[in-house]
C-alpha cells in the first residue's frame, strides 16, 4: 500500500508510521521541518516537507490507499482536513478508482466519565468528556462519507515511550522533592493501550480497510486499571517517601483525564484478530518510568 500519515512526528503518528513501514508498505509522513523530516527519513518514511494547510501533501491523494489523521487538533482542523481530502480525492482520482481509505483518530474520552456502566465499540455516545464533545459528530463525518472509506479508531489512554499524557505524572515525581499528585479523587480507573500495540492496530486497520469501512474501533486493553495502584506503584519505583495526592482538576483537560472509562473493547479482536501485547500500564511500570527518564535525557 501506498499511506500517507498526517501528524507523523508525533506520539501516536510516528510509532504508526514505523510499523507501516516495517510491514512492508510505502509511507509518506508529513513533517513541519527539517529536522522532523529528517527523523522520518530515518525510519525509511518518506517525509514531505509541510503542515496540515499547506498544499504539499495534496497531489499524494491521486494514488494513495490510505491517509491517517493522527494530528489531534481541535474541530475546524479536523474538519478540513477530512473536507480538503475528499474534495481532493473526488478530483484527483480517476473514475472507477478505489475509495481513498481515511483513517481518522478520535479517543474513548467520548465514552465520559462513568464508573459504573462498561462501554464498548458500539455503545451509543451521550455524555462525551466536555474537552472532546466536537468529536462525536466529526466521526460520524468520517464514517458515514460517500467520498472516502472512513474508519474511525478510538484510542484510549496511550502510554509507553515518552508517556504523552502520563508525562507530567513522572516528571512530578522524578524532580527534587517531587510528589505524586494527579487530578482525581480515589477509586478511578483508567482505559489504557501502549503505543507500539496500537502502532499494529492502525496497521491491521490499514490492511483490511476495505473490509471494515464505517467502522468505529475502541483501541484499548481488556482490562482497564486501578489509578491509586498506578500512583501508589509509581511512588514505590520512583523511591519518593511521601504517598500520593489527589487533588482537583485545573482545566478541561485534567477533567479529561480524571474520568474513568470502563471500556470492553471487541471489534478490533473479532474483525481484525487484533490483541494487545504489552504488559499492563501498572505491571510494567518500572520499564515505562525508565524508558520515560531515558526519552528526557
Amino acid at each position: 500500500m501506498k499511506v500517507l500519515v498526517l501528524g507523523a512526528t508525533g506520539f501516536i503518528g510516528f510509532p504508526a508510521a514505523q510499523a507501516l513501514a516495517r510491514a512492508g508498505h510505502i509511507v509518506y509522513g508529513l513533517a513541519r521541518t527539517e529536522e522532523k523530516a529528517k527523523l522520518l527519513a530515518a525510519e525509511e518514511v518518506i517525509p514531505i516537507l509541510g503542515d496540515l494547510d499547506s498544499d504539499a501533501w495534496i497531489p499524494l491523494i491521486a494514488t494513495l490507499d490510505t491517509i491517517f489523521e493522527t494530528v489531534g487538533g481541535g474541530p475546524e482542523p479536523a474538519r478540513s482536513v477530512l473536507e480538503r481530502t475528499a474534495k481532493a480525492a473526488a478530483a484527483l482520482r480517476p473514475a472507477g478508482a478505489p475509495l481513498l481509505s481515511y483513517i481518522y483518530t478520535s479517543g474513548t474520552w467520548v465514552h465520559g466519565d462513568n464508573r459504573t456502566d462498561r462501554v464498548t465499540d458500539t455503545s451509543p455516545i451521550a455524555h462525551p468528556a466536555e474537552i472532546v464533545a466536537w468529536r462525536p459528530a466529526i466521526e460520524q463525518l468520517v464514517v458515514r462519507s460517500t467520498t472516502v472509506n472512513g474508519v474511525v479508531v478510538r484510542p484510549a489512554l496511550v502510554y509507553g515511550h515518552s508517556a504523552s499524557l502520563f508525562a507530567p505524572l513522572f516528571s512530578g515525581a522524578a524532580k527534587a522533592g517531587g510528589r505524586v499528585v494527579w487530578p482525581g479523587t480515589p477509586g478511578g480507573r483508567y482505559a489504557v493501550v501502549h503505543t507500539d500495540d496500537l502502532a499494529e492496530l492502525f496497521v491491521r486497520v490499514a490492511e483490511r480497510a476495505s473490509l471494515v469501512g464505517g467502522k468505529i474501533f475502541d483501541a484499548a486493553n481488556s482490562q482497564t486499571e486501578s489509578v491509586d495502584e498506578l500512583l501508589d506503584r509509581l511512588v514505590q519505583i520512583s523511591g519518593l517517601n511521601r504517598p500520593y495526592e489527589y487533588r482537583k482538576p485545573e482545566n478541561l483537560l485534567e477533567e479529561a483525564t480524571q474520568s474513568t472509562t470502563l471500556v470492553r473493547p471487541y471489534l478490533a479482536k473479532a474483525l481484525l484478530d487484533w490483541s494487545p501485547k504489552k504488559p499492563g500500564l501498572v505491571e510494567g511500570l518500572d520499564v515505562y518510568y525508565a524508558a520515560w527518564r531515558a526519552s528526557t535525557a
